[in-house]
């Protein structure tokens, strides 16, 4: 029998891999209700499955483990943000990768995770075989298509999918905003709250007029925000996956994208390249494709290619497999 951790279900990264794939799965839910991603929740999730015989599996979506395990367990790494962005690590996440994290990997029957790039991280870092690390990818939800309503802005924009975090550079991003020779009229979108410190360099570069924020927007309304929007802006220093990038091509909104980590694996040809460091390299990319008509039809047409290549089927049909090789 498999268990598995129904936690993870939710509208966030791990939540959306979690409701696809653990609907495709036959499986029973753990007894527990408390936060997977909790410092402690290795030793309760140990307790929880302390009943499971020696033929049952235990299965996370997530990254979570159990300290113990009498049965041979299977998790996921979605990306190893945690070690690689000093800005949400510290030194307790990292003495939980470092011992915890690490013993799992060890002791796992083996580990999922959403990319290429990930994998040989994930092998570099644990030190395990690479044969015990397994891409299952991700995948795009059908409603994401050209077809359909586009969301009621009254301008035209660029849309950033994002949050406040600074592995994400939203900081040169709004500095290449700044000094992109674009229509006045074209805004800067981007899902989430403001924080101070961002507003502050939005107003450094007299833009206050053109960025907007809109908070959370419910995940069906999502589509309508990425075909409504000129192209979508996603040059994150550090992505294990990216899926912005997938669900925009999907859509058939153009995409600029960071040339480095998981991103040129997801976008391919598809999407305009930039280094992620460099402001003038942003700034040209979103100049060039509002103005360039037929880039802008090159990179939709490539980009709905490239999206259809990824689905949760596939995902769903990959985790299954490795489940029962287990």
């Amino acid at each position: 029998m498999i268990y598995a951790d129904q936690r993870w279900i939710g509208h966030h990264g791990i939540g959306r891999f979690a409701r696809h794939v653990l609907a495709g799965l036959d499986y029973r839910p753990i007894a527990l209700s408390s936060n997977p991603a909790a410092p402690l929740d290795s030793w309760s999730l140990a307790r929880a499955l302390s009943g499971l015989a020696h033929n049952d599996l235990f299965f996370s979506p997530g990254y979570n483990t159990p300290l113990f395990c009498h049965s041979p367990f299977v998790f996921t790494i979605h990306d190893l943000s945690h070690i690689y962005c000093s800005e949400i690590s510290g030194p307790a996440i990292r003495l939980y990768y470092g011992t915890v994290m690490k013993r799992a990997c060890r002791h796992a029957a083996s580990i999922l995770t959403v990319s290429e790039f990930t994998r040989k991280q994930i092998i570099d870092w644990s030190g395990v075989s690479p044969e015990k690390v397994v891409n299952v990818g991700l995948g795009v939800d059908p409603s994401y298509q050209p077809e359909g309503d586009s969301y009621e802005l009254p301008f035209p924009y660029f849309l950033s999918v994002s949050n406040r975090r600074r592995h994400k550079n939203e900081f040169r991003m709004v500095e290449a905003f700044a000094n992109a020779r674009l229509d006045p009229e074209v805004h800067l979108v981007l899902t989430g709250n403001p924080v101070p410190e961002l507003i502050r360099c939005i107003e450094a570069h007299q833009l206050r007029s053109r960025v907007d924020f809109l908070g959370l927007v419910p995940e069906a309304r999502m589509p309508s925000l990425y075909r409504g929007a000129e192209a979508l802006i996603f040059v994150s220093l550090y992505e294990g996956f990216g899926l912005p990038v997938l669900e925009a091509m999907a859509c058939g909104t153009p995409v600029v994208t960071a040339n480095t980590t998981a991103m040129p694996e997801v976008a391919a040809d598809a999407a305009l390249l930039v280094d992620p460091t460099s402001v003038k390299q942003i700034f040209r990319a979103m100049e060039q494709v509002v103005s360039d008509t037929s880039l802008r039809q090159q990179l939709q047409e490539k980009g709905l290619a490239q999206a259809a290549k990824f689905s949760w089927e596939a995902t769903c049909k990959k985790v299954r497999l490795s489940l029962e090789r287990t």
